[in-house]
């Protein structure tokens, strides 16, 4: 019952921040007086204002940007009416050729009747093509949003022209009367009239073509000028979101209008699109710049990465008490929270809005560790492992019955290798949950060899041997001394036991020199080593010797 007097005040309190982003009545807005005041100055410029102030500025910079697409469709409009105005002319240029070539052969044959209609066919459709081409023209010229951009981007190719010092023309429609040969009854084109008016149309076509190419270098700098104002209206977008206004049909808006769309079947006009854009300071420069200093901030930052490893294991060099795991743990860590810095810096100056990244890869990482909770268990047992140090790398250990030197360590597991050159990966669940014996902990180890002797062998001079063996090696240490005594008076032998201290690299080698160097010495003095042995008695079962009761007895 609760619940839906929450949902009440969550609905009030929505609204109540949407009531808020709202402008105050009659603001006018204070950074858009001019539309290519600088990034950083508009940063702060916007910091100070308020939610509803800063909905103002940002409802004033889509008033700027809508104008600005208004005038980038217009021209683009203008753009597709010379375009097929073209087209039109080229049809004319070619009924006019026609014509020129059929009053070439009823002159030259004046009694054929048929090339005769030939030329007044030719004639006829010249004019049906022209009427067409100027009922073109109207149109483009009843559209006056699309003729004023027309105008006005040839004003800038007049200004240029003027400032090159080159002579240029204005365009006019076209004129049926003057563009195709008028047909009375039988009249027919003088050869001087048609080439007048094949002059005229060439100059004509190529002026629309020049109104074109005007029109062209326009939209690019008008799309060079969207693009300003869409980053100066995402800095207001991004500003208001900052201090709670509502902003998604603001994104909406300049992520439909963003981008450029190409016509792929006006060659002249897809070139002047991609190669404006490629030299546009908000366009292809301004990319070809953002990758540059993408690259490099990457590589710097690979170049810190590395520097702040080294001096990470500089660090630990003065250090006694840190494993080389933690070590080798932290240097990877460091030189990886590095770069991942870095590339979060390299993706800001691609323009990337690195905050929704980090929550997709927060959240991202959220799913991941609730999908791998098993091995959250050996990522905690890998972090007490580094914190405790119970061995380091190259140190033999044995972990849940598996003897082996430890090659290396991550957060997950351990890998050994045996051995006999296996490699055995034990999760650090393992390792952690169970017993661990660190053969080489120590600098110094205990060898334990047992010797037996016969019962029938001097004690003393057996323990004198062992001392004196055990005493001439070298690689024995003389502290902790060394335990040589009576241990155990066996089934077959008596037994003794012999423990010298060694350095623990040193073991297996002072534990194979003893037991050769003690069966060789006790061979030299007579001293023999028994060996388990066993009485067999045979009996003989035959019936003539059977109540003899007499047995052969063998010793082996």
């Amino acid at each position: 019952m609760q619940i839906i007097p929450l949902i009440f005040l969550l609905v009030a309190a929505t609204a109540g921040g949407a009531e808020q982003t709202a402008a105050p009545e009659g603001y006018q807005a204070v950074t858009t007086g001019d539309p290519q005041i600088p990034i950083d100055v508009l940063e702060l410029r916007l910091k100070p204002l308020t939610r509803a102030e800063l909905a103002g500025e940002t409802q004033a910079w889509l008033k700027l940007l809508q104008n600005k697409v208004q005038e980038i469709s217009n021209a683009e409009i203008a753009v597709k009416y010379k375009k097929i105005e073209l087209k039109k002319g080229d049809r004319v240029q070619d009924a006019l050729d026609e014509v020129a070539a059929a009053r070439q052969a009823a002159e030259e044959a004046p009694g054929d009747a048929a090339a005769r209609g030939k030329l007044d066919t030719a004639v006829k459709e010249a004019r049906e093509i022209a009427e067409e081409a100027n009922r073109t023209v109207d149109k483009v010229e009843q559209d006056t949003s699309a003729k004023e951009i027309a105008d006005k981007a040839v004003q800038q190719a007049q200004e240029q022209a003027d400032a090159d010092g080159e002579e240029t023309r204005q365009a006019g429609p076209v004129d049926t009367n003057e563009a195709a040969p008028g047909v009375s009854g039988k009249k027919q084109l003088g050869q001087t009239e048609l080439e007048r008016k094949q002059e005229q149309l060439r100059q004509e076509e190529e002026e629309r073509a020049r109104i074109k190419t005007s029109l062209l270098e326009y939209l690019n700098n008008l799309r060079t000028e969207q693009t300003a104002l869409i980053d100066r209206t995402n800095l207001a977008i991004n500003a208001l979101k900052a201090k709670g206004g509502e902003v998604e049909e603001y994104r909406q808006y300049v992520k439909a209008v963003s981008g450029i769309k190409v016509d792929v079947s006006d060659a002249e006009a897809t070139w002047k699109t991609v190669t404006g854009w490629a030299t546009s300071s908000e366009g292809g420069l301004r990319w070809l710049r953002n990758l540059s200093v993408f690259i490099l901030t990457i590589v710097a930052f690979i170049f810190l990465s590395r520097l702040a490893g080294k001096g990470m294991r500089k660090v630990f060099a003065h250090s006694q008490r840190t494993s080389r795991l933690l070590e080798d743990f932290v240097v990877v860590s460091i030189e990886r929270l590095v770069l991942a810095i870095g590339v979060i810096i390299g993706l800001a100056s691609l323009e990337v809005n690195v905050g929704p990244l980090l929550a997709v890869i927060g959240a991202a990482g959220f799913v991941i560790a609730f999908a791998l909770q098993n091995s959250l268990g050996n990522f905690a047992s890998g972090i007490l492992i580094l914190l405790f140090r119970p061995f380091d790398v190259g140190d033999v250990v044995e972990i849940g019955g598996i003897l082996g030197k430890v090659q290396s360590m991550n957060l997950l597991s351990v890998q050994l290798n045996t051995p006999d050159n296996k490699l055995v990966i034990v999760p650090n669940n393992s390792v952690w949950g169970a017993a661990i014996t660190n053969v080489t902990g120590t600098t110094t180890r205990r060898v334990d060899l047992v010797f037996g002797i016969s019962y029938d062998d001097d004690i003393e001079k057996a323990q004198r041997i062992l001392e004196q063996v055990v005493g001439d090696h070298a690689l024995v240490l003389k502290e902790p001394e060394t335990v040589i005594q009576v241990h155990e008076l066996a089934d077959s032998s008596v037994n003794f036991v012999c423990r010298p201290w060694v350095n623990t690299a040193d073991y297996w080698t002072v534990y194979w020199d003893l037991t050769r160097a003690v069966k060789q010495r006790f061979d030299r003095e007579g001293i023999s080593i028994p060996f388990p042995q066993r009485d067999v008695h045979l009996i003989n079962a035959s019936p003539e010797n059977a109540g003899a009761g007499s047995a052969d007895a063998t010793r082996s």
